[in-house]
């Protein structure tokens, strides 16, 4: 057997085949690093520059500040009135918050989520533990 019936009988077209995509693949290759190989030495000029950059805005990083409190303002204060005024109608020693919220929300009260996550976080309103919450007067917020 000679000829093209020995390739074919010796899988000699695909063993062709698959080394022309070798060396198709190999050819992309290089030409991919040879086109990408001016940035690399740019790169490599300039490390000492680049990394002094790094350590310069490592050491000036911007802190963030801590949130910024509310301030209790008339606003706010009035608003605790109106949450106590809710509270003291309830007649519930620990209330549920999402009652609180909708009777909130009946009654019209301005932002009434917003006004409860700051009086959350100023404590005037906290967590029992068992899903409920108290209500904590605080000198200032006498009423």
């Amino acid at each position: 057997m000679y000829g093209l019936q020995a390739i074919s009988a010796c899988n000699g077209w695909a063993i062709t085949f698959l080394g022309v995509t070798i060396v198709f693949s190999g050819l992309v290759c290089l030409s991919i690093i040879i086109s990408q190989l001016p940035k690399l030495l740019d790169v490599w000029d300039n490390r000492f520059h680049l990394f002094s950059q790094l350590k310069v805005s490592q050491q000036n990083e911007v802190e963030i500040p801590p949130p910024i409190t509310p301030q209790a303002d008339q606003n706010f204060i009035e608003a605790i009135r109106n949450f106590k005024v809710i509270v003291q109608w309830l007649g519930e020693s620990p209330f549920s918050l999402p009652k609180l919220l909708d009777l909130a929300e009946k009654r019209g009260i301005s932002q009434p989520h917003s006004t409860l996550n700051q009086m959350l976080h100023e404590k005037i309103i906290y967590p029992d533990g068992n899903g409920y919450y108290l209500w904590q007067d605080k000198p200032e917020f006498q009423l």
